[in-house]
C-alpha cells in the first residue's frame, strides 16, 4: 500500500503579471509520506510558501503533476489544513465559536463534530477559555486556538506556514514543543515552512533546503535525532546538523 500523501512531480509555477512572468518553482520533485514531519527552508522569496500553495490547490501548477492522497489537490482540499503565519481569529466570535469556524464554512457543523472540536479544546489546555474572546489570550494560546481550529474537521495533512513567527522567542519554543508533540502523537502528516534552521531540525524528521528562486530541493536532511522539539535542541547532533544545513543556505 502507497503511504505517499502529497507528491509533486516536475513542479513549474509561473507567476504572470501584466508586464513580466516571474518563475516562482522549477523542475521541483517532492514527496511527504504518511505520519512524516517534514521541513522545508530556504532562501527568502524562493518559494516556499509557494510550494504549500500548490499542495494546497490555491495555484496549480504550470507544469508538472500534484497528488495530495492519490488525487488532485482540489479534490483532496477537505482533507488538508492550513495554518497560517498569524491565528486569524475572529475578534468578535469566542474561542469556541472561532474554532467551529471551519466546521461551518464547509458545511461540517454537527453534534458529533461539535463535541470533537470541544474535546480537542479540552485536550490542549483550552476548555476553560472557550468562552473567552482572542483579546483575552496570549500569543502562544491564540495560535494554539488557531491549529484546534485547523485540526477540528480532522485533515490528513498539515500545512503551516511559519505559524510562530509572531510568537517572542520563549513562547515559540513552548509551541514548537507543543505542536510537534500534537502532530507526533495524534498521528498526523505534516509540511512546515520556516527560515529558524533551529525550528526545522527541532520539529521536522526530514530537512528539505530550497535553493534560491526558482525553488528545487538543493539537499535534503534526515533528523535521526530522538525526543521532543526541546529535546532535540538539547542532543550533540543539534549543532552538526544546523552547521550543516547552514552551508547549503549560505
Amino acid at each position: 500500500m502507497d503511504d505517499t500523501v502529497a507528491l509533486l512531480e516536475g513542479v513549474r509555477l509561473i507567476y504572470h503579471e501584466p508586464r513580466r512572468e516571474t518563475l516562482a518553482v522549477e523542475g521541483l520533485d517532492m514527496s511527504v509520506k504518511r505520519g512524516e514531519l517534514v521541513s522545508v527552508v530556504g532562501p527568502s522569496g524562493c518559494g516556499k510558501t509557494s510550494v504549500l500553495s500548490l499542495i494546497s490547490g490555491l495555484y496549480r501548477p504550470s507544469a508538472g503533476k500534484v497528488t495530495v492522497l492519490g488525487v488532485s489537490p482540489e479534490e483532496a482540499r477537505d482533507s488538508i489544513g492550513y495554518m497560517l503565519q498569524t491565528d486569524r481569529l475572529l475578534d468578535w466570535r469566542t474561542i469556541e465559536k472561532n474554532v467551529l469556524l471551519g466546521l461551518e464554512v464547509k458545511g461540517r457543523l454537527n453534534a458529533q463534530t461539535r463535541q470533537y472540536a470541544n474535546e480537542l479544546l479540552e485536550k490542549y489546555g483550552l476548555g476553560q477559555f472557550k468562552e473567552h474572546y482572542p483579546r483575552q489570550l496570549s500569543g502562544g494560546m491564540r495560535q494554539r486556538a488557531a491549529l484546534v481550529r485547523t485540526l477540528a474537521f480532522s485533515p490528513e495533512l498539515l500545512l503551516l506556514d511559519e505559524p510562530f513567527s509572531a510568537l517572542d522567542y520563549q513562547t515559540r519554543l513552548i509551541l514548537e514543543d507543543e505542536v510537534r508533540s500534537i502532530i507526533k502523537r495524534g498521528g498526523y502528516t505534516a509540511v512546515l515552512v520556516t527560515h529558524d534552521i533551529s525550528e526545522a531540525i527541532a520539529m521536522g524528521d526530514r530537512v528539505l533546503v530550497f535553493s534560491n528562486r526558482p525553488a528545487r530541493i538543493k539537499r535534503e536532511f534526515s533528523v535521526d535525532i530522538t525526543g521532543s522539539a526541546l529535546e532535540r535542541r538539547a542532543a550533540a547532533d543539534f549543532r552538526r546538523l544546523f552547521d550543516e544545513i547552514w552551508r547549503e543556505l549560505y
